[in-house]
């Protein structure tokens, strides 16, 4: 049991090894994680752009079927 305990984990760190991290180890400071924050602005543009297009149809779609159903 500890042998294939020991195995997942040894397996675990040759493929931590093989991994591509979003950061430049031989920076130093804020420039160390400039792909990492670049990344994050891009995904909460990307999701602020998102919820005002999902918000925006939800308040037509109210306005229209709330026309529909005062009018029948």
């Amino acid at each position: 049991m500890f042998g294939s305990i020991r195995k997942f984990f040894s397996d675990v760190g040759l493929e931590l090894k093989k991994t591509s991290w979003p950061w430049d180890a031989r920076e130093k400071g804020f420039k160390k994680f400039k792909e990492l924050t670049d990344s994050t602005v891009v995904v909460i543009v990307a999701v602020v752009l998102l919820g005002a297009w999902v918000a925006f149809w939800d308040f037509i779609m109210a306005y229209v079927m709330g026309f529909f159903t005062k009018v029948l």
